[in-house]
């Protein structure tokens, strides 16, 4: 990303970069380092450092990658809502407050469901490794541990992505992003009860939203607390402030959404029937759980770009456009090219991912075993 910002954003990383700069290197040089002195330890050392050592070894890397979390979500959340800059006499920013910007509200809130969602997501996987190996009949202590683990904080963490998190994330947007948020619900028209979009395409052309499904009163509600607040529309802002891709951001918002609430219900069955001691003879649940581990990914991505598509037609909200941040040296031939090898490379990281840990969820299915809820089920 810091290669982008010199390569591709030089105008932007001239204004800016007085401030981005400082959380940008941070994260390189105290979480980082933190990260990657420990990840060797955790993934190699476990025999020669003994289980208390290892797990110390965990909790740096889990400390380091939460931290380097922390200082990213920062930097993304001066781009969204500007807090402790000042200008130079040249026009930049410079740092103003230096606490003022390492604790805008913003990166909080933005920080919180980040890294809630992040939990979601391991909850999954650990959830979705158990309930492979219960229904392979393998590994079936580790099974049950991923399974009432996975499920429990996977439950957990979900219902705190909607709420409180999320809550305030969407609270957030409505009072200092106005026009992001009428795009997310497809919203041309301002006025009280604003109702929630939960199925509907957005027209742009003719600013209107197609077969909509709404819920009244909701989006008032979630935005400003009351169900009588008047949510103002697209309508009522200039159309070079709107967002620059409203369909796109529209169903990125809606896939996020949407899936949160499927995770919510999920878990939760998940957890009645544990709690029921019918979690492991619930094959159909089982195989729910098991196919379920990369929509939280889907979402996360589907989260990022309702964040980042929200913030057009500005680099830095209300102060610095997307257009004047580019570099003027690097033509759009050459920028495609570059995003084409960074898709490529996360491509073949993604794909290297999946084959380690394929390999290591398959290592301990070797050992098969005989679950008595399934044995149950047989007789």
């Amino acid at each position: 990303m810091e290669f982008q910002f010199g390569t591709n954003w030089a105008a932007f990383s001239r204004y800016a970069g007085g401030v981005i700069g400082q959380t940008l290197a941070m994260e390189g040089m105290f979480a980082f380092l933190l990260e990657s002195a420990f990840v060797g330890a955790l993934v190699w050392g476990e025999k020669r450092l003994g289980p208390r050592s290892h797990f110390l070894a965990a909790l740096g890397v889990a400390v380091g990658s939460w931290t380097s979390g922390y200082f990213i979500v920062v930097t993304n959340a001066f781009m969204q809502y500007p807090s402790g800059h000042a200008f130079a006499a040249d026009g930049s920013l410079r740092i103003g407050s230096f606490s003022g910007y390492l604790l805008n509200p913003w990166a909080l809130i933005e920080f919180c469901h980040n890294q809630t969602a992040a939990v979601v997501t391991g909850s999954f996987a650990i959830a979705a490794v158990g309930a492979f190996y219960i229904l392979r009949g393998a590994n079936l202590q580790q099974g049950r541990l991923f399974l009432k683990w996975g499920t429990a904080v996977g439950l957990l963490a979900s219902v705190i992505v909607a709420f409180p998190t999320g809550d305030a994330q969407a609270k957030m947007v409505a009072r200092h992003q106005p026009q992001a948020l009428a795009a997310m619900e497809g919203r041309f028209e301002s006025g009280p009860m604003a109702e929630i979009t939960l199925i509907g395409q957005p027209n742009v052309q003719k600013r209107q939203l197609d077969n909509p499904i709404r819920v009244p009163g909701m989006l008032s509600f979630l935005a400003f607390g009351t169900f009588h607040s008047d949510v103002p529309g697209l309508g009522a802002f200039p159309e070079d402030t709107w967002p620059t891709n409203i369909e796109l951001l529209y169903y990125a918002f809606h896939v996020m959404a949407g899936l949160g609430t499927l995770f919510i219900v999920l878990m939760g069955l998940a957890n009645l029937q544990r709690i029921r001691a019918r979690l492991e003879s619930s094959r159909a649940l089982l195989w729910a759980l098991m196919l379920a581990f990369p929509f939280p990914f889907i979402a996360n991505t589907a989260g990022w770009m309702t964040t980042e598509l929200g913030r057009q037609p500005w680099l830095v909200y209300g102060l610095f456009r997307t257009r004047d941040g580019y570099s003027k040296a690097v033509g759009s031939g050459e920028a495609l090219f570059t995003l084409i090898g960074f898709t490529g490379l996360y491509f073949v990281v993604g794909l290297l991912y999946l084959l380690l840990v394929g390999r290591e969820v398959m290592h301990e299915a070797g050992r098969l075993e005989v679950s008595p809820a399934l044995e149950t089920e047989k007789v």
